[in-house]
Order: structure tokens, then C-alpha cells, then sequence
């Protein structure tokens, strides 16, 4: 062990668990106590292997289709990310019992997806193609409602049925510039396209976006633990470049880092997606000290007091200490 080289270490804060992912986690787990094992979950509760696993291993299966549940009296829940409508349909016709973990914010987008369908416009849905997410909210209505454009490109070849009857949603978990750059050249091209009330990107996905950029010019090189099909830890490593950051790396596991390959690196900046568990972050300062003299510096922008509710029926199954946290 040389850890005679010296690092400086900015922590970013706030980073990891969002009280989405928080709530979708204890919604499982209240449900494995309560009901006992298994418990089915449709895709993965959360983009983030480290704790399908540890709950795979408290017993609950997970499956990407109702059709893998072999024991239709078994509970089974759907993942934050939300759902189609006829996936929920066909466990109300297979008489499954199910929980929604879809988190609140999801939810939200939804709703105004169904109101501007209901006022009569044409929907046009900001996000990345295939996300479970995506699939979920375009899923809340009939086909060819809801249109998925993903770049500025895309706005320049939209043929849109009534350009005086638009609506834009987006996905929670987008880069908040892209998204901008996106949203302003909607305006530019349909001024009577109408918005959300408030922004679709949730708080989370803005916070731990902002705590990046105001440390990336400052950092020779950043780690953002978090899964690969994650989208908001994917948008963290490209927010810490375009901020200015010469070097970023997503990275599931510590057990990935070649800790050698940061010799030259005096100043190392660390956050985790939303999806990522703070363990997984002290996995990689474990790491980081076998090597280097760590200085741990946290580098705060924003404090998390959102709470959101788990469903009535689990309400009185949770522990005190298990509140949710933002």
C-alpha cells in the first residue's frame, strides 16, 4: 500500500438515494416483511444492480414481464419508473395483487399527459427512447397521442397534426441544458405549445446535476457511481464534462476504478445517481485511500427535505427509522 500521494476529494452534495428511489426500495421491503417471500417486482425497482441484489436476496424476484409470475397470489410491484396502462390492466384481469412504486414525480408527468389528452393536444414527450420510464408515460395513453422527440433535431422535423394544439412533457431524469436547448426551440417553432406548470425534471435530477457543475472546473477528474442504464447518472458524467471537468467516470463498482490511472490527479470529484447507495460511494474512498492521502471536502448546493408517502396500505408497516429521506 503507497498512500504517501496526495488527493483532494470534493464530495458532492446532495448525491445518491432521492426520496423517490428511497420510497420505491421501502415499498419492497415493507411488502417482503408483511407478506413474506417472494415478492415480484416488474423490471428493476431501481437502475442500480448493487440493490436489486441485495433485495433478490431478501426474496423478491424480479421479472420485465407479468407473464414470468408463476404464483398469481404472490404481490407484485411495479418499478419507479412507472408503468403502461395495460400492464396494470392485465394484473387487474389476472386478479393480482399489486403495488405501485412508481415514484410521485412519475405520476405527476403522467396526470398532465392525460389532462392536455383530455383538452385535445397533441403530446409531445422529451426523453430517451426505450427508458422503462418513457415507455411507462407514453403508456398512459392511446397510440400516436404522444410523440417522443429526444434532440433539437428532432423539432425541426416534427409534423404535428395542429400546430395551435401542443403540449410538451419530459422525462424526470434528462440533462436540465439539453432539455432547455430542446424546450426553446419548441417555443421558437410552436409558440402556442404549452408546458408543465412546473418543471418535469425532478428536483433530484436538478440538484445532483448542479452540485456536479459547481465543482467540475475545479476537478482533474470526477467518479459518478451509478448504473449504466441509469439515465440521470448517465446525464451526471455528461454534465461534469461540458462543465469542465477534463475527465469522467461511471463506474458501478469500486472494483472497476484503475486507481493507478489517477496518479496525476490532485483534485477528485465523487457523486452517485440517484439509483446509488452511499456505500457504494465510501466503496470508492475505501479504495481511492489504499493509494492516495485523502483530504475529504463536501461541496454542498442544495438541502433535501422532500418526503413522499408510501401507499396507505403499507403505511402502518413501516418503522419509524425507515422514514423516507430526500
Amino acid at each position: 500500500m503507497d498512500n504517501g500521494r496526495a488527493m483532494k476529494v470534493l464530495l458532492c452534495a446532495p448525491r445518491g438515494f432521492c426520496a423517490g428511489v428511497d420510497r420505491a426500495i421501502q415499498i419492497v421491503e415493507i411488502a417482503l416483511e408483511r407478506f413474506g417471500a417472494p415478492v415480484y417486482v416488474r423490471h428493476e425497482i431501481v437502475h442500480n444492480r448493487y440493490v436489486v441484489q441485495s433485495l433478490e436476496d431478501k426474496g423478491a424476484v424480479f421479472v420485465e414481464e407479468l407473464e414470468e409470475i408463476e404464483a398469481d397470489d404472490r404481490p407484485v410491484i411495479f418499478s419507479a419508473h412507472g408503468v403502461p396502462k395495460e400492464v396494470e390492466a392485465d394484473a387487474a384481469a389476472r386478479n393480482l395483487f399489486f403495488l405501485d412504486a412508481t415514484c410521485p414525480l412519475v405520476s405527476k408527468v403522467h396526470r398532465e399527459a392525460e389532462i392536455h389528452h383530455k383538452r385535445g393536444r397533441h403530446i409531445l414527450l422529451i426523453g430517451h427512447a426505450g427508458h422503462p420510464e418513457v415507455v411507462g408515460t407514453m403508456g398512459q395513453l392511446p397510440e400516436g397521442t404522444v410523440e417522443l422527440i429526444e434532440t433539437v433535431r428532432d423539432v425541426a422535423r416534427l409534423d404535428v397534426p395542429d400546430p395551435a394544439n401542443l403540449a410538451w412533457i419530459s422525462q424526470t431524469t434528462l440533462s436540465v441544458d439539453d432539455t432547455k436547448a430542446i424546450v426553446s426551440a419548441l417555443n421558437e417553432r410552436f409558440p402556442a405549445i404549452v408546458g408543465p406548470h412546473k418543471d418535469d425534471i425532478c428536483y433530484a435530477t436538478t440538484n445532483r446535476q448542479e452540485a456536479v457543475k459547481a465543482v467540475a472546473a475545479d476537478c482533474d477528474a470526477m467518479i459518478i457511481v451509478g448504473a449504466p442504464n441509469s439515465s440521470n447518472s448517465q446525464r451526471l458524467r455528461e454534465v461534469a464534462l461540458s462543465a469542465g471537468c477534463p475527465r469522467a467516470q461511471l463506474i458501478q463498482r469500486a472494483s472497476e476504478i484503475d486507481v493507478e490511472s489517477y496518479d496525476g490527479v490532485a483534485t477528485l470529484g465523487i457523486t452517485a445517481g440517484a439509483s446509488a447507495p452511499e456505500e457504494l460511494v465510501e466503496e470508492v474512498l475505501d479504495r481511492f485511500a489504499a493509494r492516495f492521502s485523502l483530504t475529504l471536502e463536501s461541496a454542498r448546493t442544495a438541502d433535501e427535505t422532500i418526503v413522499f408517502p408510501l401507499p396507505r396500505l403499507l403505511r402502518d408497516t413501516a418503522k419509524p427509522e425507515k422514514a423516507v429521506a430526500g
